[in-house]
């Protein structure tokens, strides 16, 4: 299953960023966690899914690329649990 999951990412993602890049990419996830904490401290339901699905995007993309694999499968859990959630969301509209 991981080999699927690293090949999914190989297609869609480069394998190798800049350091750069990757900072950059850490510092708008750390944003989106600060945000996502505000938003279930004061129950902005459903900002809180929508600011925790990219956040959950970029980590499994970093641990992918540092091969962290125990990182990337708990954000892949929780991205799918949040696309569920947004899906519902939609769906109830």
């Amino acid at each position: 299953m991981d080999g699927l999951v690293n090949s999914f990412f190989r297609l869609l993602l480069p394998s190798k960023i800049s350091v750069k890049t990757e900072k950059f990419l850490k510092n708008i996830t750390l944003i989106l966690g600060l945000l996502s904490a505000i938003a279930i401290i004061f129950d902005w339901y459903p900002l809180t899914m929508f600011l925790s699905f990219p956040f959950c995007l970029i980590w499994i993309y970093c641990a992918w690329l540092r091969t962290e694999p125990q990182l990337k499968w708990v954000n892949l859990i929780f991205l799918l649990i949040y696309s569920y959630g947004i899906g519902r969301y939609f769906l109830n509209l």
